[in-house]
């Protein structure tokens, strides 16, 4: 199989937390409708309460976008990945940054996202969250009229099932079978949500932070893992430029 060439891949990776602190934090119409949701899933017999901190973090419904990263290869002269992000409270405005960069990159003729299950996961999470902060999805995230096979993804997670739909692999085990460096970190994609909300402004600020260092460690690891399976050579750390925004 062709891949795209690799300056024609921006890798994106999102953070999530639940829309609010906790399941006690809900207003009663809020609380009625997670109880509802919940009421469907196969480990309802725990409480709402308990499913809500370990759940509704990746439900577009019921959480909130707090970062996302975005990785793509600048082939000057000094050939480079280069890491930007994009984190704060408010989610919209985080929404519109990310599209105006975006949309740059997109101008610039035929452009893939790369990601480890973005096509499943990242990509239809941050359209649901455009909905619901009035903003419109743009033509190149919205994929619903879009044949599978002309889809302008390029996702590893998928690349590795080679056709197989009951394998699940996660990118923390893809790096590791593969041989791909993945420093380890303080903390891991279960403990984002929790951590997001806790202590005052200045700790979550903070703790943003930390979250969103994670974030970026993964779009590092989600291109050299797409690196080893086109056998091409890994980054090196020297080669890793991170942008501020």
């Amino acid at each position: 199989m062709k891949h795209p060439d690799k300056e024609k891949l921006l890798f994106i990776d999102i953070e999530t937390a639940t829309g609010a602190s906790g399941y006690d934090a809900l207003d009663e119409t809020w609380k009625e409708l997670w109880d509802e949701r919940v009421g469907r899933m196969p480990m309802s017999e725990q409480e709402p309460a308990v499913l809500y901190e370990q759940r509704a973090g990746v439900m577009a419904e019921f959480s909130r976008i707090i970062c996302i990263s975005i990785g793509y290869f600048s082939m000057g002269e000094a050939p480079s990945f280069r890491v930007r992000s994009y984190a704060q409270a408010d989610e919209k405005k985080l929404l519109l940054q990310f599209l105006e960069e975006t949309s740059l990159f997109f101008k610039n003729g035929i452009r893939y996202f790369a990601g480890h299950n973005i096509r499943e996961f990242d990509i239809p999470f941050i359209c649901r969250r455009l909905m619901v902060n009035g903003l419109a999805v743009p033509l190149y995230l919205n994929f619903q009229q879009v044949k599978p096979w002309d889809v302008p993804v390029v996702d590893t997670f998928q690349l590795w099932r080679f056709g197989d739909y009951k394998n699940f692999t996660s990118l923390k085990l893809l790096s590791a079978v593969l041989n791909v460096p993945s420093p380890k970190d303080d903390i891991n994609g279960s403990m984002v949500g929790k951590l997001y909300w806790q202590g005052d402004a200045r700790q979550r600020l903070e703790s943003l932070k930390r979250i969103t260092h994670y974030c970026e460690k993964d779009i590092v690891a989600t291109a050299n893992v797409f690196l080893r399976l086109i056998q091409h050579p890994t980054l090196e750390e020297c080669g890793i430029e991170i942008v501020y925004a």
